[in-house]
């Protein structure tokens, strides 16, 4: 509690569903859900690096004196290609007009690095990107594909890739067919709600490699191909979206979690984003993750006009 954070309640799977009015199972689902203990607490809401273990547990660990804060470094990118993202402006202008990207290289993941690495970006897109129409987040095996890489905004039946949620099956859809699918597929309800972000757009937007492969359909879906597994080594993160500070925020988060599972903790290599025009011209670029730091001093009776 003298660190912000306040334990809401101390329960399991099991125990979940059986208090749930809305879960309804019978007696052998319920007992096939794990015992193990699940602390709930609640963080502030603007402490958007609490939203995942690793978040939390390093915190304390600086709160309560057992490590300083890490010191993040931004390398130089080993490989020009894949530090590199184009956008067509003229058309993701009319759609989603930014993104910002990163790369992690030789990250470790094991089972519950890799569910804490989805569960974070789930997490993100239900509170700061507002269910995904701010910010959108695709993570990628970057040894999968092949930069440099493209952000654009294509006619949907011009889009065509096998999403990640037909991977098993190999199917593939075009971006129109997409949509009807997820809106109505019972296995695919947890994605029905984002359709109606670009559904009626003339043009969706789309994150492809050197090779036209594509890497996803955002905010709806990754593609196939460029999925995380448990034996990625090298991450490729982009984000697009329609409020550029925001995306930031969101990817800077990222970055700050899972660097530590790099080969070098708390280092990320930068990726340029360059925005150009019907004529191939550079419009304007940037270089993301910003991963900015700054020292704030503040007197006791100023921190005590805040807290009352």
């Amino acid at each position: 509690f003298e660190f912000g954070v306040e334990l809401d309640e101390i329960t399991s799977e099991r125990e979940e569903a059986t208090k749930s009015s809305t879960v309804k199972l019978n007696k052998q689902q319920i007992a096939a859900l794990s015992e193990e203990v699940i602390y709930k607490i609640d963080v502030p809401a603007n402490r958007y690096d609490l939203l995942c273990i690793e978040g939390i547990c390093r915190s304390l660990r600086v709160f309560l004196g057992e490590m300083d804060a890490p010191t993040y470094e931004i390398l130089k990118a080993t490989d020009e290609k894949s530090s590199t993202m184009t956008v067509i402006q003229s058309s993701t202008a009319t759609i989603r007009p930014f993104v910002v990207c990163a790369i992690l290289r030789d990250v470790t993941f094991d089972t519950a690095r890799y569910k804490s690495f989805i569960e974070l970006q789930d997490q993100l897109h239900r509170n700061l990107c507002r269910q995904r129409t701010l910010v959108a987040i695709g993570t990628h095996d970057l040894d999968s594909v092949k930069g440099p890489f493209v952000y654009d905004a294509r006619a949907p039946k011009d889009i065509k890739f096998v999403p990640l949620t037909h991977t098993d099956e190999e199917r593939e859809f075009n971006g129109a067919s997409l949509m009807e699918h997820y809106e109505t597929d019972a296995s695919c309800k947890h994605l029905k709600p984002y359709v109606p972000i670009i559904k009626d757009s003339p043009l969706y937007p789309v994150v492809l490699d050197s090779e036209e492969t594509i890497l996803s359909l955002p905010p709806i879906i990754n593609g196939s191909k460029s999925r995380i597994t448990l034996n990625t080594k090298s991450v490729f993160i982009e984000c697009t979206a329609t409020d550029l500070t925001k995306a930031n925020i969101v990817l800077d988060t990222v970055v700050a979690m899972f660097s530590e599972y790099a080969a070098t903790p708390f280092s990320v290599e930068p990726v340029t984003v360059s925005y150009v025009n019907d004529a191939n011209k550079v419009v304007k670029s940037y270089v993301t993750p910003q991963m900015y730091t700054r020292k704030e001093t503040a007197s006791v009776k100023f921190v005590n006009s805040l807290i009352g």
